[in-house]
């Protein structure tokens, strides 16, 4: 009798199931698209970054959802059921206890009323953009699409009634702009367990919250067949989930990128779950070469270094820097606020943003930028502020980032000599209360024999730049002509031993506040 490969795969499975012939099995379920790739390290290693990512510098993120209609801030459904939180405390308050009102209440108060994406994704381009990403899902299990794998608790079955993400890539490919999603969910497993636990101490202790509910597993999961104590042991960003999850998530995935066929396609972590994340990174390449000519233009990108250090995707530091020049191009993520919308917080300054888009383009990666809406779907006036600030620094100085590469040095300055501390995280210096950048800081960038050297505040008298001083270590070329751009005409420098000096126009330009970028030609 012969068998077909399917019903060889599937006896092999039930009657030897070791780890392999686990995989083998599972594989087999994990249907992709053709292409030069399949779901496995090997054959992922061949994958490099397309230039074009390389060339774009800056996206704008919109870390947008049901969560950000309640406007209190990062994590909401998850800590709105931990007794003692601010924001448990918060909705206990606001909505009632999370034994009768639950996150299933307050995401029908998610509905968008203002949100115009295209006004929004002029003003985005206009601020410099390259590319755009959209929320896919966050750990709250809700999908931002029209979503056949969730098809209760999706963007347009309930909330705002419309494909959130359909309709953020129409506003971006009709301007241009590179198409992202980010997705969240292999995390959601555990993330939610606390809905499934119940007060320790008051009047409602020991009365579960609605996460137990049967009725709306399909929002808060399912745990029957787990140990007793899985909700009240497992950590947040966990991935310790069953086969059946790992299989939800691989579909649900799948169904955003078949329907949407991002550019991008970001993971908050790692890539997930061995053969089921790796069958979703080839299917993304695969995808992009049907749409290319057999050129993979689309970017998986991972926050695990390991996952990119030969080919395979682009590496993701959330709100975090390298300390140096990467051979290839990488990317920070970062809010100008919190991840989701809080109401009266402080955002960062477009000096801020501007010191961290240098300092990351000066190191070959590229800055992803999210501004958090409120339920509304509308900037609020002090996020204007922000991107208008960005915008008019942008509109002077952008030639010195974009399609640039790395110098021979990323920069110099008091803030190049500050140390990695210890446990290993990137020094990031506009997070925290890290101090801004002055006129003692400098970023480079390249293109060509130009180089262009960000001066990130206003000197007091010439600029100075050491590293272009015909005896620094360096070893600059001829230094022919300098120019600041925005403004129209040469400036008199002298290339001395120990510095090239640059004398700066009388009157600063309206965003010297923020840096200026002197333009080098070189031979």
């Amino acid at each position: 009798m012969r068998f077909s490969r399917r019903q060889a795969l599937a006896l092999l499975a039930a009657a030897a199931p070791t780890l392999a012939n686990r995989r083998l099995f599972a594989a087999e379920q994990l249907p992709i698209a053709a292409g030069p790739y399949a779901g496995t390290r090997t054959s992922l290693n061949a994958y490099r970054v397309p230039q074009w990512f390389a060339d774009a510098k800056f996206g704008i993120w919109s870390h947008w959802g049901p969560q950000s209609g309640v406007e209190f801030g990062d994590w909401y459904a998850r800590t709105m059921y931990i007794q003692g939180t601010k924001q448990y405390e918060y909705h206990v308050k606001t909505y009632g206890h999370p034994s009768k009102v639950g996150y299933k209440d307050l995401i029908p108060q998610f509905k968008a009323a203002r949100w115009d994406p295209d006004h929004l994704m002029d003003l985005y381009v206009k601020a410099g953009a390259k590319y755009f990403f959209s929320m896919g899902v966050h750990h709250d299990n809700f999908d931002m699409w029209n979503s056949k794998y969730q098809p209760r608790w999706n963007a347009v079955a309930t909330g705002p009634q419309r494909d959130i993400v359909g309709m953020w890539k129409t506003a971006a490919r009709k301007r241009g702009l590179r198409f992202g999603v980010s997705e969240h969910l292999s995390n959601s497993f555990c993330w939610l367990a606390p809905s499934h636990l119940s007060d320790k101490t008051g009047p409602l202790a020991g009365v579960p919250y609605d996460g137990t509910l049967a009725a709306y597993a399909d929002l808060y999961h399912d745990y029957t067949g787990l140990p007793a104590d899985f909700a009240s042991t497992t950590e947040a960003m966990s991935r310790n989930a069953p086969t059946r999850w790992k299989l939800q998530y691989f579909r649900r995935i799948k169904d955003l990128v078949d329907q949407h066929q991002p550019d991008l396609l970001y993971t908050d972590g790692g890539i997930p779950f061995d053969e089921y994340g790796l069958s979703l990174v080839a299917n993304l390449y695969n995808l992009s070469a049907q749409r290319h000519n057999g050129r993979v233009e689309a970017i998986y990108q991972s926050k695990t270094a390991t996952d990119c250090a030969t080919g395979t995707c682009a590496l993701d530091r959330e709100r975090g820097v390298l300390d140096d020049i990467s051979a290839t191009p990488w990317q920070t993520d970062t809010c100008i606020g919190e991840w989701h919308y809080k109401r009266g917080i402080k955002y960062k300054t477009p000096k801020k943003v501007i010191d961290l888009l240098v300092d990351i383009v000066s190191k070959n990666g590229n800055l992803l930028l999210n501004f958090p809406l409120p339920n509304s779907g509308e900037l609020d006036a002090d996020e204007r502020v922000t991107l208008d600030g960005i915008t008019a620094w942008m509109q002077g100085n952008s030639e010195g980032i974009y399609a640039t590469r790395p110098w021979k040095i990323y920069g110099e300055g008091p803030s190049t000599k500050v140390v990695i501390p210890k446990n290993g995280k990137e020094f990031d210096p506009n997070e925290g209360k890290k101090p801004d950048l002055t006129a003692s800081d400098i970023r480079f960038t390249t293109k060509g024999s130009t180089v262009y050297a960000f001066v990130q505040g206003w000197p007091q008298g010439a600029a100075v730049i050491n590293a272009f001083g015909t005896g620094s270590a360096q070893r600059p070329p001829r230094v022919t002509r300098v120019q600041m751009l925005g403004h129209d005409e040469n400036l008199r420098f002298r290339q001395q031993a120990d510095a090239l000096r640059v004398d700066l126009p009388a009157t600063p330009p309206s965003t010297a506040n923020i840096g200026i970028t002197l333009k080098l030609t070189t031979t």
